[in-house]
């Protein structure tokens, strides 16, 4: 029995009955087929939440990738149960392995990039642009004999600059050096909870040079077959700014006050990278805030170096009273900057 439905015959609503082996909707009433052969669109198993996922028996695959040569939808035949096996499934299974498969290579590599932007968590239309990226090189074939990961990790880094959510391509191990090894030696380093987790640190061990080299190579290589030059997208201070002050743990009030000053600099004549800039904004507006950072993890949090922070702070300094809004800080209240 399911909920009422409209009945013709009956006129008015009634009760249905759904039979499943036909596909048809029933009124439990006068035996009339309101709907004849529909789709059952339900999942064919039931997948318990103590199951694994490598018992569910669901027999469908993922989605067609276009990417691939058949789309994705290869069939693949699986190992049979137990040792003593079916012949005729262990003969195909055996052909199936002979049989040498165009895409494997590129499968692996898109796994790779699935992997990588999981940790990064970046959304699927920047994994489905990285992807697109990696075919594009890929069919040129002149990345062979380079390092795979850093090219990977340079399809995402471009991807994302591309679909305007930019990561830094700096990476933990460049992060840790700016700690000191008093910090280091007391063992509280795995008690900060804002480590930023960028490009590099997700690349299997690719240096951040690496990286950007395969980018440089990247980029170049598909200008030359465009013919035309590549849409990177520009960087904004703002791109990083949001993130940063989450990994800080700081208030929406502040978070607001920061994104309103680092647009207000982009009107400033300062030639600093927007990581600096919107770090630097980050170290003014929690000197302002109840909850202030010291410079240290302001710099672990943005990975951006102490030095390279001072130096954009003394370049902003001159323009507090510009760049700060007056719904967060007075004028008396910017004198409790601390000069550079």
């Amino acid at each position: 029995m399911a909920d009422g439905s409209f009945c013709p015959d009956c006129k008015r609503s009634t009760e249905v009955v759904f039979d499943h082996s036909a596909g048809d909707m029933v009124c439990s009433e006068c035996g009339l087929v309101l709907e004849a052969h529909s789709i059952d669109e339900t999942s064919e198993w039931r997948t318990f939440a103590n199951e694994s996922a490598e018992n569910d028996p669901v027999r469908v695959g993922g989605p067609s990738n276009p990417l691939l040569t058949d789309g994705g939808l290869s069939t693949v035949i699986s190992k049979p149960n137990g040792v003593q096996g079916d012949f005729l499934s262990s003969s195909l299974g055996r052909w199936q392995t002979r049989g040498s498969n165009p895409d494997r290579s590129l499968i692996l590599a898109f796994r790779t990039i699935a992997n990588m932007a999981d940790r990064l968590g970046l959304v699927a239309t920047i994994k489905d642009r990285a992807n697109e990226i990696y075919k594009k090189v890929e069919d040129l074939k002149s990345i062979r004999g380079r390092n795979q990961d850093a090219i990977l990790a340079a399809c995402l880094y471009i991807a994302c600059r591309q679909e305007d959510r930019p990561r830094t391509v700096k990476g933990m191990a460049d992060i840790l050096l700016q700690v000191s090894s008093e910090f280091i030696m007391w063992g509280v380093l795995h008690q900060l909870p804002y480590f930023q987790i960028e490009i590099c640190s997700v690349a299997n061990g690719a240096a951040k040079k690496e990286i950007g080299r395969a980018k440089e190579y990247i980029v170049k290589q598909l200008e030359v077959e465009m013919g035309q030059s590549m849409e990177m997208g520009t960087i904004h201070a703002g791109d990083f700014l949001r993130r940063f002050c989450s990994h800080l743990g700081m208030s929406n009030q502040a978070v607001k006050a920061a994104q309103e000053a680092v647009q207000k600099s982009e009107e400033l004549d300062i030639r600093r990278s927007p990581i600096s800039i919107a770090a630097a904004v980050i170290y003014m507006i929690t000197q302002l805030s109840e909850e202030k950072k010291p410079l240290r993890d302001i710099s672990l949090a943005t990975g951006v170096a102490e030095s390279t922070i001072r130096n954009s702070y003394k370049d902003l300094y001159p323009y507090a009273s510009r760049i700060i809004p007056a719904s967060f800080a007075k004028e008396e209240d910017l004198k409790n900057l601390c000069s550079p």
